[in-house]
């Protein structure tokens, strides 16, 4: 019986020697991302707007899902399709979270399957990627390369319901999601409740007619009118390096657009729990960087950039000011 006992014991632990090691790449965490073009990632960590795990109350976080005074919902119409110059630095290569985009740079050549998330009421009147205020009752999208701005139909495989809506934003960057929908949205293919679900993405034409290629503008052409959107947050003020001050900060990101750069601060405020602690924006070299701070020192900065690498998916690293 003792013999049986101790073979038990020895069995337990050898489970949890194998449960707590890792590997090398397991352990290897990726640069904190360096963004080069108007591209503020969408992306959520481990737990988004409206998914299962998320707190009661429909399936979205405190915080998020849809606002007090929600317009009817039903009586939203698709977006309509049609011809719009292409956003100037929204539609470069780009890099976010370590890995590279490249945008498509025509329209209705694209046709994929994946998994879709949305963004709700955490995001709404803030800048999208081309500068737009993003409504979380207008039928919108993010999209990793799709042309921005372009339309895109999306179906629910599950359940076939299919609706249109154009794309005005980058992201996500996590959990191998192909594109963020706006509350709405998800709402009309039924899956604000469960946070996420398989879709089906078609990229359309203007019109039908030939595909829009970029062009040289910085501004699109063509305003939604947002449908009672709040107000849009004041521009965020801009630090610029001068004589060294010896503060410990974090680099969460760094952007050749401040609008970009905001955009990215934006959706971080909502992957950042530690109130104790400030996001910036910060101006050298030509780029702006979103950092995280203050810190006493290099120690206390290094040991929070390990903690926040396992929710945010990269390690930032330590940038002083």
């Amino acid at each position: 019986m003792k013999k049986q006992s101790l073979l038990a014991i020895l069995a337990a632990l050898a489970m949890t020697a194998c449960s707590t090691t890792q590997t090398p790449a397991e352990k290897q965490q990726s640069a904190a991302p360096v963004v080069d073009a108007v591209a503020g990632p969408s992306g959520k960590s481990a737990t988004i707007p409206g998914s299962s795990t998320a707190t009661q109350g429909g399936g979205y976080l405190a915080g998020d899902g849809p606002g007090a005074d929600a317009p009817n919902l039903d009586a939203i119409p698709d977006a309509v399709p049609k011809k719009e110059p292409l956003h100037r630095y929204a539609n470069r290569p780009y890099s976010a979270l370590g890995k590279t985009y490249t945008p498509l740079q025509s329209t209705g050549n694209y046709k994929q399957r994946g998994i879709a998330s949305w963004y709700g009421k955490k995001f709404h009147g803030q800048r999208t990627s081309i500068g737009e205020v993003y409504d979380m009752y207008a039928m919108t999208a993010a999209h990793p390369t799709l042309p921005i701005p372009s339309y895109a139909r999306v179906t629910n495989t599950a359940n076939g319901k299919s609706v249109i809506v154009r794309i005005n934003d980058r992201g996500p960057f996590l959990h191998e999601r192909i594109m963020d929908l706006s509350y709405v949205a998800a709402y009309k293919l039924g899956y604000v409740n469960s946070g996420s679900a398989e879709v089906e993405v078609e990229s359309l034409t203007a019109d039908g007619a030939a595909p829009v290629m970029a062009s040289a503008i910085e501004t699109p052409a063509v305003q939604v009118e947002p449908i009672a959107v709040a107000p849009l947050a004041p521009a965020i003020p801009v630090e610029t390096a001068g004589a060294p001050t010896g503060q410990v900060y974090l680099q969460l990101g760094a952007f050749k657009s401040q609008q970009g750069a905001e955009s990215f601060l934006g959706k971080m405020r909502s992957e950042l729990v530690d109130t104790s602690r400030t996001l910036s924006l910060y101006s050298k070299d030509g780029l702006t960087r979103v950092h995280y701070g203050p810190y006493a020192n290099a120690n206390e900065a290094r040991n929070a950039a390990g903690k926040l690498s396992s929710s945010l998916g990269f390690k930032p690293f330590i940038s002083l000011h």
